[in-house]
């Protein structure tokens, strides 16, 4: 497949107009988030909630439930991130290596399991890879309710996956926005690493 700006520019020219709100509204959520603003979970709410609808329609059963699991998360992330407990909102934390090397062996051995009947149960493609962009995406999704800053790293990985199977796909549109994301998710796990730093002082 040929990845060229006439064919980026060409797959834009025919997405409906909901797609383009929706992956508007998803950069904007990503860069509201990486800034620790509220604000970030309502366009992330209003984002998966057309992506959920359009996923829906579009008979990507999956998607369509993986973008309202996300919906359910912002709503969540709001309330998470809000919350006041003793007159201190929630704050950036990390995890120690041993507990995401836990994180991560389990999310392997589910990406396995569900890879594993996807491919037995169903004419899914590329199976593994795209049950690996669907687990690791609810886990990261968590940890970033929680204000864990290694929810970036895990995003990063994520998005750079989610490329090569987007690209094995032929969405292109969508590589392109995933190429966008992984920008986005250096600057705030840069961002919030530096707050991070600053309240450890």
């Amino acid at each position: 497949m040929n990845l060229d700006l006439n064919s980026i520019l060409s797959a834009l020219a025919l997405l409906p107009m909901w797609e383009i709100i929706a992956m508007t509204l998803g950069i904007a959520y990503i860069i509201l988030i990486a800034k620790e603003s509220l604000w970030g979970w309502v366009f992330g709410f209003f984002s998966t909630l057309i992506y959920t609808i359009l996923f829906w329609e579009g008979a990507l059963v999956s998607s369509s439930f993986l973008n309202f699991y996300y919906m359910i998360m912002a709503g969540y992330g709001y309330y998470s991130w809000n919350k006041v407990e003793e007159d201190k909102k929630l704050s950036i934390t990390t995890y120690l290596i041993s507990k995401n090397i836990k994180i991560i062996v389990t999310g392997v051995i589910l990406t396995i399991i569900m890879g594993y009947l996807s491919t037995t149960y169903s004419n899914a493609q590329h199976a593994y890879m795209d049950a690996f962009v669907m687990v690791f995406s609810i886990i990261a999704t968590w940890l970033l309710t929680q204000k864990i800053l290694e929810n970036w790293l895990y995003w990063l990985v994520i998005d750079m996956v989610a490329i090569v199977l987007y690209w094995k796909s032929g969405y292109l549109v969508t590589v392109l926005l995933f190429g966008i994301y992984i920008v986005l998710g250096v600057f705030g796990f840069i961002a919030w690493r530096r707050e991070f730093k600053e309240n450890s002082l």
